[in-house]
C-alpha cells in the first residue's frame, strides 16, 4: 500500500483568547505569527503551522486516558537530553506549569509543560530519525 500523507501540516489548538496566547507561543516556542483575526491566530514553528482557534473557556487539546489521567495530544521533539533540560529550565524560569523530567523506559527523557490556556504538550530529548537526517 502506498503511504499517501506526508506530513502533518496544521494542528488546531484551543484558547481564549488568540492574541494572549499568539503572544505566549512566540515568547515561549519562538513561534512565528503569520496571520490574526479576533477567531484564530495563525502559527508557525516547529516545521509546522498551529491554528490558536478561539473556544469557549476551558476547552483543552487533552483527553483523559483510561486511568483517568490527563493526556496530551502533541510531543515536540528537541535535540537531545542537553537541550532537553535547558528548555525546562527556561520554560520554569518563565514560570509556565511544567512537570519533572522522567524516564518512560524508552530511549531519551520527556517532560510535560501547559500553556496559558492549560493545554498539555510533551517534550521528548530524541528527534525522529527522519527528521534528523534532514538537519544533518
Amino acid at each position: 500500500m502506498s503511504t499517501f500523507i506526508k506530513r502533518v501540516g496544521t494542528t488546531y489548538i484551543p484558547v481564549v483568547d488568540p492574541e494572549k496566547s499568539s503572544k505566549w507561543y512566540q515568547e515561549m516556542l519562538g513561534a512565528f505569527e503569520n496571520f490574526r483575526n479576533a477567531d484564530k491566530a495563525i502559527l508557525e514553528f516547529a516545521d509546522q503551522s498551529f491554528f490558536l482557534v478561539k473556544a469557549k473557556i476551558g476547552e483543552r487539546s487533552g483527553f483523559l486516558d483510561s486511568y483517568e489521567q490527563e493526556h496530551f495530544t502533541i510531543t515536540f521533539e528537541v535535540d537531545g537530553s542537553e537541550q532537553l533540560i535547558e528548555f525546562h529550565d527556561f520554560l520554569k524560569e518563565k514560570g509556565v506549569h511544567v512537570g519533572e523530567i522522567e524516564d518512560r523506559g524508552h530511549p531519551g527523557n520527556n517532560f510535560v509543560f501547559h500553556d496559558i490556556d492549560g493545554n498539555m504538550f510533551d517534550v521528548w530529548s530524541e528527534l525522529s530519525p527522519i527528521f534528523k537526517g534532514k538537519l544533518d
